[in-house]
């Protein structure tokens, strides 16, 4: 009888699904129409921005190198990044509404924790090949050859595809409650993960389990190849050849700072504070702000890309 009662209760506390509803940024109405302005604009950079840097190396042949590879693909993975989250949002705001689907919510999920896994490894992948070229430099036309810069595309898409998956896959199993709010401005795993009814330790060991390894992976490596690479800067003789070194890393430390910086204070304002207002803040500096400010790190400090940006215009002001 006890037990049935106790069934009885769970039925009642859960639901099916039918969507979930993402608080945003903020739920103060007279501040709707200034979330909205600023979300469109640093989407708007975003796209453009990174647009522009597909197209400057995709139309200048001196740019056809392994380092311009995966930055190609970095720009492209910060476009779609920004996609999968920012739209939605804005269409919540203009429509006044709230709500997203369980499906398409999961589906969001997902593609955040492809395209973040995408980030981690590329990043991991571009130290690699300036360790290449700072330490081995007469081998670097051999090493990093063609099939192994596609090589570390290839396996950086299927382990993201099978995180993204896995975690997908286990989120399905979970059971919710009828308190679907969201308090971020795009479905995040942490905050579906705190929604389920059910027992959701497996989704939370395995959360941290794999975020884990696979960031740790890539920062020990992104870590270990900088080390390497100081060494041998400091070991070179002239204070011409430490600077040039030294400027053809700067853009892709600064990359690396904004997206493990932003990710990591995202995790601890998370712990630390109980306000879904700062949350959702932190995650806007994980989600947006690194594919908004990519393609002005490079092309602030690169001197290749200014320089391919600077023909492309003049080819565009004379056509």
């Amino acid at each position: 009888m006890h037990g049935r009662l106790i069934n009885n209760m769970e039925s009642e506390n859960q639901t099916d699904v039918a969507e979930f509803f993402l608080l945003g940024v903020s739920e103060v109405a007279e501040e709707q129409p200034l979330v909205f302005g600023l979300f469109l604009t640093m989407y708007l950079i975003t796209i453009l921005g990174n647009l522009l840097i597909l197209l400057t190396i995709s139309s200048d042949n001196h740019l056809h190198t392994p380092m311009y590879f995966f930055l190609f693909n970095l720009s492209f993975i910060d476009i779609c990044f920004s996609t999968t989250t920012v739209p939605k949002m804005l269409v919540n705001i203009q429509t006044h509404s709230k709500s997203i689907s369980y499906v398409g919510c999961l589906i969001q999920a997902g593609f955040v924790l492809f395209f973040a896994g995408m980030e981690n490894f590329l990043l991991a992948a571009m130290a690699y090949d300036r360790y290449v070229a700072i330490c081995h430099p007469l081998r670097y036309t051999a090493i990093m050859n063609p099939c192994l810069c596609g090589l570390l595309i290839l396996v950086s898409l299927f382990i993201s595809i099978v995180d993204a998956l896995l975690h997908s896959l286990m989120m399905l199993q979970l059971s919710f409650c009828k308190d679907l709010e969201i308090p971020h401005f795009f479905c995040e795993l942490v905050q579906i993960i705190k929604l389920a009814c059910s027992d959701a330790l497996i989704n939370t060991i395995l959360e941290y389990l794999v975020t884990s390894i696979l960031g740790g992976v890539s920062v020990l490596g992104i870590i270990f190849s900088y080390i390497h690479i100081v060494s041998s800067i400091l070991r070179m003789p002239s204070a011409r050849g430490k600077y040039k070194a030294f400027s053809t890393c700067g853009s892709h430390l600064s990359i690396v700072s904004l997206f493990y910086g932003t990710a990591f204070g995202v995790y601890i304002s998370s712990a630390v504070t109980h306000s879904y207002r700062k949350t959702a803040v932190a995650s806007v500096m994980y989600v947006v702000v690194p594919s908004m400010m990519n393609p002005f790190v490079y092309s602030l400090r690169n001197r290749d890309i200014k320089g391919a940006l600077r023909n492309l215009i003049s080819k565009a002001a004379f056509s």
